[in-house]
């Protein structure tokens, strides 16, 4: 005789109060995450700025159906868009990953937090837009940085020791899981309504790695974030309208999220949400690489003056590295489209000695082409050094070392270059952020006129200036 299940309905799971608690009430006190954030969003934006120089990207943007206009709909930087929220959501989404060149976050799961800056600027541009013409205040870009604060430190702190990765799921799953949270608090919805929204996003069905991982590696992960994002926005505009929530979506035994996803495993969360990820953050400074291999490509760099005449010469390149690296873009055989070379650790270190350089234009099909890639990806070995992974994942370090050996064929080696720590680490902030900036104002050299450039820099070259600006108003400088 079979027991009966009881159908009274449980306490929502703590992982879903503690998120919503977070989202909903939690106050920001470090003014080094305000400082980190506004950086973060010039970069956010310029990253996605650049990406509309590929026709590759641009085809996926715009209005679901052709000629759709909002009025008072969010507008989309670099374009003449102005959409409905989620469509928005997803059209920065995809414009700001599309290059890999956006910032990272390195733990048990990787992933991009300012991905969420997608759904985060598109609703509160549509909430302010909305509230101007209802005669009520509009948001201001402090709601802003404070959103992408909170929604880096879901994800982030999430992403500390629970890999996602290793049961087969995409790290966009915690873009749409923080994204969720925090627009629903823009939305205004309360601290119920935000469980509700998170719990459905739990729920939801959850992007595969395939097409991240040889021999699937697409374009799909250029846009896997802009659909997360904006599916976050879709499950917050109905909790705040209602639409009930689910509390045991992760516990409920047989039918939750651990046991069906995540082999019978709860989460592990050793550590409360505050600011943490924002001011830990890695920015991608001086080229569109995936992340693992920064440094690799940094010591490629270096090595470049020593090899550049001396190619015909090479016998063997070894490249000393950590497991995750070995996990994710240790490649070999044939590369069939950019986001196959991106994700490649040879390919990007091949490229750095050839060149001297590393830019989004090299992994296109043309230059591709220079047969003296394939031929430098030969001779490289890959090998783990273990105290590299122990040290990746050392919350005191979180390095992301690499290192590379040239070996000629008369037995003469180069100097073994080692980075451990990307410019665009914590550790190296001082000399990362005029970087940054320069890099902001090149990518928006790429999309608008000296004069629109110059107002957009002053607007974001001061954190008062730029806090107490409106959502719309600031929105409206990056409109062609």
């Amino acid at each position: 005789m079979t027991t009966p299940t009881s159908n009274n309905r449980p306490e929502p799971d703590q992982v879903l109060v503690e998120i919503a608690m977070y989202a909903a009430n939690h106050t920001i006190n470090s003014e080094e995450a305000y400082q980190t954030a506004r950086h973060c969003l010039m970069d956010t934006l310029g990253c996605g700025l650049l990406a509309l120089r590929y026709p590759e990207c641009t085809k996926l943007l715009g209005p679901t159906v052709k000629g759709t206009y909002v009025p008072n709909g969010a507008r989309v930087p670099g374009t003449a868009y102005q959409l409905d929220p989620i469509t928005a959501a997803f059209n920065i989404g995809c414009m700001i990953r599309w290059l890999d060149y956006n910032d990272t976050w390195l733990a048990a799961e990787w992933g991009h937090p300012s991905d969420n800056l997608g759904g985060i600027l598109a609703v509160a541009d549509y909430i302010s837009r909305n509230n101007i013409a209802e005669g009520k205040a509009p948001l201001t870009m402090r709601d802003v940085l404070t959103a992408m604060i909170k929604a880096h430190e879901i994800q982030g702190v999430l992403a500390l020791e629970n890999s996602f990765n290793r049961v087969g799921l995409d790290h966009v799953i915690l873009v749409k899981v923080a994204s969720t949270a925090v627009v629903t608090a823009l939305l205004g919805g309360t601290q119920e309504e935000i469980i509700a929204a998170v719990s459905q996003a739990w729920l939801d069905g959850h992007s595969l790695r395939t097409y991240r991982h040889s021999p699937n590696t697409g374009s799909r992960k250029s846009w896997a974030a802009g659909d997360a994002t904006s599916r976050a926005v879709r499950l917050a505009l109905m909790a705040v309208q209602g639409e009930m929530g689910y509390p045991s979506a992760l516990s409920a035994p047989g039918w939750g999220f651990y046991d069906v996803l995540y082999k019978g495993n709860s989460f592990a969360i050793n550590r409360g949400f505050d600011s943490y990820v924002m001011e830990n953050v890695l920015f991608k400074i001086a080229y569109p690489a995936e992340f693992h291999g920064q440094t690799a490509v940094e010591c490629a760099m270096q090595l470049h003056p020593f090899v550049k005449d001396r190619l015909h010469e090479i016998d063997k390149i070894v490249l000393t590295t950590h497991e995750s690296a070995l996990r994710i873009i240790d490649k070999t055989g044939t590369l069939h489209n950019p986001a196959d070379r991106d994700h490649c650790l040879q390919y990007m270190v091949a490229i750095g000695l050839l060149f001297g350089n590393l830019t989004a234009d090299h992994y296109e099909d043309e230059a591709a082409q220079d047969p003296r890639i394939d031929e430098l990806r030969l001779k490289m070995v890959t090998a783990e050094e273990p105290a590299y992974s122990q040290d990746y994942l050392d919350p005191n370090k979180r390095s992301i070392a690499n290192a590379i050996q040239v070996y000629f064929t008369d037995g003469t080696t180069s100097e073994k270059k080692e980075v451990e720590y990307p410019i665009g680490h914590r550790r190296r902030r001082t000399e990362a952020i005029p970087l940054l900036q320069r890099k902001f104002e090149s990518n928006l050299r790429t999309c608008f006129p000296a004069k629109q450039i110059q107002r957009i820099i002053e607007q974001c070259g001061d954190q008062q200036t730029l806090e107490s600006t409106p959502v719309h108003q600031f929105v409206d400088l990056f409109v062609i």
